[in-house]
């Protein structure tokens, strides 16, 4: 390389990754506690998402705020994903998001095994039955929509993410988690909800757009007032991985 090449060259740290992006490596002590609640977090609302909700009409609109059981947990993945995008980067996000899906597809196929299983012939075992058909018949709709839109919506939000970081380094995360929220959960939440409608007893297009509107409207905003606690435990991670403390004194830059 000549003199001229290497004074117009960008800078690579040794770690061989893009000048900016810094990740901490997965064998760490916190990725694997982070897997494990998204897997279950995802398992818990595909299960929940299967039973519809009405809070009644919005006064003097006529608007019904319909959602599902698991609206209350579903941001919670967003929010991990965003950690783990964050601190080990985009392979891991997908490694992630993957897992849990694979894992709430056998959980789908163990619930089908269980209704085919033949119940006690008493009044109990068939009542018990019955019900169970009920609540978890569904539940494989719920996680084929979930599969679909969570796939489409977080792999936009890990994007997002890693590719602003590359840009900006450990400045801006704030701005990351700000864009990358209202995306992910926009593209999300339009294909679950056009998929698991059927499953949670849906059967109007008037119900259909009120179903999707407070479900964008409500994961955005919960995901936006979680920003301060998202940005001080992944600021905290960072302080206390060793892998991304080496990593941060191998490209020259201080942490966020």
């Amino acid at each position: 390389m000549t003199a001229e090449q290497n004074r117009t060259a960008p800078a690579v740290p040794p770690s061989g990754r893009p000048a900016g992006a810094v990740y901490a490596d997965r064998g760490s002590s916190h990725f694997d506690i982070l897997l494990a609640a998204m897997v279950t977090v995802v398992i818990l609302s595909g299960i929940g998402a299967a039973k519809g909700v009405s809070f009644g009409d919005v006064p003097g609109t006529g608007f019904e705020i319909i959602t599902d059981g698991g609206f209350f947990l579903f941001p919670l993945a967003y929010v991990l994903g965003d950690i783990i995008t964050e601190l080990y980067g985009p392979r891991s996000a997908r490694r992630a998001i993957l897992t849990s899906f694979a894992v709430s597809i056998l959980a789908s196929l163990s619930y089908q095994v269980i209704i085919a299983l033949p119940p006690f012939p008493d009044e109990y075992g068939l009542a018990k039955q019955e019900a169970l058909e009920l609540a978890l018949g569904p539940v494989w709709i719920v996680v084929l929509a979930g599969l679909a839109g969570f796939l489409a919506g977080q792999t936009l939000n890990s994007l997002v993410v890693s590719r602003m970081k590359r840009r900006m380094g450990e400045r801006g995360l704030i701005a990351r988690l700000f864009t990358s929220s209202g995306l992910g959960e926009l593209v999300d939440t339009i294909i679950f909800c056009a998929i698991a409608s059927v499953a949670i007893g849906i059967t109007t297009f008037e119900q259909y757009v009120e179903y999707t509107v407070l479900g964008v409207l409500y994961k955005v905003l919960v995901q936006y007032a979680m920003i301060p606690v998202t940005s001080a435990v992944i600021r905290w991670l960072k302080r206390t991985d060793p892998t991304y403390q080496r990593r941060l004194a191998e490209q020259g830059t201080g942490a966020s």
